[in-house]
C-alpha cells in the first residue's frame, strides 16, 4: 500500500515538474529574457492558455483516449479533438477582441509609434493551434503506450498463469505416469525375484521421495536429478535379461546447476518401454554430459515390438510428449531435441542439449 501511495506521488511530482518546464519555455521565457514590461491582461491570456493546455491534456488522456480511441471511434476522437481545438482560439479571439490586446501588444514593442489598427494575424492562431494539438497529441501518445504496457502487462500475466497452470497438469501427469511403468515393473520382478523386488521397492520408495518433495519445485539441483536418473537406471537392471547391453555413461559429479525435476527421465525411461526384448539382442545406450552450462543427453536403442497385451502397448505414452511441452515451457529458445527414428534398421535415437545458464 504504501509503495503505491509513493508510486502516485513520484508520477504526480514528475507531472508537475513537466508542466512547470513546458510552461516556463511557452509562456514565460519570452516575456522574461525581452526585459519589456507587458501588461497584466497578456498575463491572464498567457494563464488562460497554459490552462486550457492543461484541460486539453488531461481531458484527452483521461475521457477521450478511453471512451473513443481505444473504443475503436477514431473518428469522433478526431472530431472532438479538432473540435475542442477551434474552441481554444475562438476563446482566444474573443479574449483579444474585449481587451484590445492587438493595440496593447503594439504599446509593448512600438511605444513610440501610433497605434494603427491592422487585420488580426491567423498565423499566429495556426501556432498556437498547432501547439494545442501538440499538447493532445502528447496524451494520446502517452495514454496509448500506457494502455499497451497495461495490455502487455497483463497479458504475459495470463501466459504465465495459463504456463504454470500446464506445468502443474503436465507433472500431475508425468508422476503417475512414470510409477505407473516402475510399478509395472517391479510386478513382473516379484513373479522371478522376491528379493530384487524388495530391493526394488527400497529403491521406488527414495526415488518417490525426491518426487513428492523436488517437483513441487520448478527447478532442483542437477546433482540430485543425475541421482535420481541412477536410482532409476539400478531400479531397471534389476529386471534385465542377459540380451540387454546397457551402456550408461553418467558423470558422478558434475558442476552445480539448476534444472526442471524430472526432465530427464522420460527420455531414458524411453528406451527401456520400447527397446527391451527377450528374445533377441537389446543394446540400450545413455550418455550424459555436461560441458559448462550446457547439458546433452543422448540416448540410443532398438525398436522392439511391444505385445498388444501387454501394460506398455496399452499405455498412452504421455511422459515424453509431455515432456516436449515442459521443455517448451521451460526452456523456450534453450534447448535442441533431435529425435532420429530408423524402422528399417529398428534404432531409435534421440539427443538433447538444454542450455542451463
Amino acid at each position: 500500500m504504501q509503495n503505491l501511495a509513493f508510486k502516485r506521488n513520484i508520477s504526480l511530482l514528475v507531472h508537475i515538474l513537466i508542466w512547470a518546464l513546458v510552461g516556463f519555455i511557452l509562456f514565460l521565457l519570452f516575456p522574461i529574457s525581452s526585459g519589456l514590461s507587458f501588461p497584466l491582461p497578456y498575463w491572464i491570456k498567457q494563464i488562460i492558455m497554459f490552462a486550457m493546455l492543461i484541460g486539453i491534456f488531461y481531458l484527452n488522456y483521461f475521457y477521450l483516449t478511453q471512451e473513443f480511441l481505444f473504443k475503436n471511434q477514431i473518428a469522433k476522437f478526431l472530431i472532438y479533438n479538432f473540435a475542442a481545438g477551434i474552441v481554444y482560439i475562438l476563446i482566444l479571439i474573443v479574449y483579444d477582441e474585449l481587451f484590445g490586446m492587438q493595440e496593447l501588444m503594439h504599446q509593448v514593442f512600438r511605444p513610440n509609434i501610433p497605434y494603427t489598427p491592422r487585420p488580426r494575424n491567423y498565423y499566429y492562431d495556426v501556432s498556437n493551434l498547432l501547439v494545442f494539438f501538440m499538447s493532445a497529441g502528447i496524451s494520446t501518445s502517452v495514454a496509448t503506450i500506457l494502455k499497451w504496457q497495461s495490455d502487455e502487462k497483463f497479458r504475459l500475466e495470463l501466459e504465465q498463469e495459463k504456463t504454470n497452470s500446464e506445468l502443474l497438469y503436465l507433472k500431475a501427469q508425468i508422476n503417475p505416469h512414470f510409477f505407473f511403468n516402475t510399478l509395472n515393473n517391479i510386478y513382473s520382478l516379484a513373479n522371478i525375484d522376491i528379493e530384487k523386488a524388495k530391493t526394488a521397492l527400497l529403491k521406488l520408495s527414495r526415488m518417490m521421495r525426491y518426487v513428492l518433495y523436488e517437483t513441487e519445485k520448478n527447478h532442483t539441483l542437477l546433482s540430485k536429478e543425475l541421482d535420481f536418473i541412477k536410482d532409476f537406471l539400478e531400479l531397471m537392471r534389476l529386471r534385465l535379461t542377459s540380451k540387454v547391453q546397457l551402456d550408461v555413461q553418467i558423470p558422478d559429479r558434475v558442476e552445480e546447476a539448476e534444472i526442471a525435476p524430472m526432465i530427464l527421465l522420460p527420455f531414458i525411461e524411453n528406451c527401456f518401454k520400447h527397446g527391451i526384448s527377450s528374445q533377441q539382442d537389446s543394446p540400450i545406450s545413455i550418455h550424459l554430459k555436461k560441458e559448462k552450462h550446457m547439458l546433452t543427453l543422448v540416448t540410443k536403442n532398438s525398436i522392439v515390438k511391444i505385445a498388444e497385451d501387454s501394460p506398455e502397448a496399452k499405455a498412452s505414452g504421455i511422459g515424453l510428449a509431455n515432456t516436449k511441452r515442459r521443455l517448451d515451457l521451460l526452456y523456450p529458445g534453450k534447448f535442441t531435441l533431435q529425435i532420429r527414428e530408423d524402422l528399417k534398421n529398428a534404432h531409435y535415437e534421440i539427443e538433447l542439449t538444454l542450455d542451463l545458464s
